[in-house]
């Protein structure tokens, strides 16, 4: 079982938020960790310092020398497929071919104001978009129309250091996604919150069988889920130093997608006491069963599970919330257990 860092911050303080980065980034890369992985959000405090993964994916090449630099995810129908070629080409090169992409359809109304002709057809970009960005970086031209309308024919610039992007599909939970992501020969980032453990295995199988209808061998076949982590010397202190930073993730997600609490409904203060009970009964479940949440011991069964479900990496969201020395302090521990895994 392979581990990565993953990174998906709310709030605005982007100070501490970027120096947790960096500073794990910089341990990630000289104790075994595959990968660091940022994403792209917009107009929302819920990811609010990570509105382009180029950028701190560049950060991260420039202060490494072995950790894969990933974007979890690039939000590909808001962009232009070009733009994107040039800027992770640059990543790859800078971090010496360490580059690889999370492509993600995008769900928000919010954020097609980048783009708003394709959030209708969001779904469908996705797969031309993922052919169209691996014919650029093999270094084929495509065709664009210029001023005037008049058509080009356009190469992008630099070339990759890879010969091959390495590329995944960000699936919530969505069959048609896993499929999709089989079909066209690219890896699965996918998490644990919108999907029970039995979804995860049905929707791992579809993808493993439209891996295999599509003719795929089994290098494309890639899973990597994202678990939130906090990793502690004994489970009750993990459990106690995440709950309020975690509860507070959850309801800073809630607003972001769009579910509101019993408070907005006007009922009043006992409204907002029901809600903390709720988010304090989701974490507690959540924390237990689908996060990396206590100590080495606490949490092998969650990685074990996983990996007979043929999971390979697990991507550990480590700052939620947690102040960041303590997320810091608790990276020897994650690496512990990375240690106990490496066999799974």
């Amino acid at each position: 079982m392979k581990f990565s860092l993953f990174f998906f911050a709310n709030g605005q303080d982007t100070t501490e938020q970027y120096r947790l980065l960096l500073e794990a980034a910089r341990f990630a890369d000289a104790e075994g960790f595959s990968a660091v992985w940022t994403p792209e959000r917009h107009f929302h405090d819920f990811g609010a310092p990570f509105p382009n993964p180029s950028v701190t994916s560049a950060a991260v090449a420039a202060i490494t020398s072995r950790v894969d630099v990933r974007a979890g995810s690039v939000v590909l129908p808001l962009h232009d497929r070009l733009r994107v070629a040039e800027e992770w080409a640059v990543v790859d090169q800078l971090s010496g071919g360490r580059a690889g992409l999370a492509i993600a359809s995008g769900w928000n109304p919010q954020d097609f104001v980048l783009a708003p002709g394709n959030f209708e057809r969001n779904k469908s970009l996705v797969r031309d978009g993922i052919r169209e960005l691996r014919a650029l970086w093999s270094g084929a031209a495509v065709r664009r129309p210029g001023p005037g309308g008049e058509e080009r024919l356009i190469h992008t610039y630099p070339r990759p250091r890879q010969d091959e992007v390495p590329l995944w599909v960000t699936a919530a939970g969505s069959a048609e996604t896993f499929s999709l992501a089989g079909e066209l020969g690219c890896g699965i980032l996918t998490h644990l919150l919108g999907q029970s453990w039995d979804r995860l295995e049905d929707n791992l199988a579809d993808y493993s069988e439209a891996l295999e209808a599509a003719g795929h061998g089994i290098e494309s076949d890639r899973v990597t889920v994202m678990l939130h982590t906090f990793v502690a010397e004994d489970s009750r202190t993990a459990l106690e130093t995440a709950r309020a930073p975690m509860t507070a993730y959850m309801r800073s997600s809630m607003s972001l997608f769009g579910l509101k609490s019993p408070q907005s409904h006007g009922v009043g203060p006992a409204s907002d006491a029901a809600m903390r009970e709720l988010l304090d009964h989701a974490y507690e479940e959540h924390a237990r069963t689908r996060c990396l949440i206590g100590s080495v011991d606490s949490c092998l069964p969650v990685v074990e599970r996983l990996a007979d479900l043929g999971v390979d990496e697990l991507a550990c969201l480590i700052d939620f919330g947690v102040a960041a020395d303590e997320a810091l302090g608790a990276l020897r521990n994650l690496a512990v257990l990375r240690e106990r895994c490496e066999q799974l």
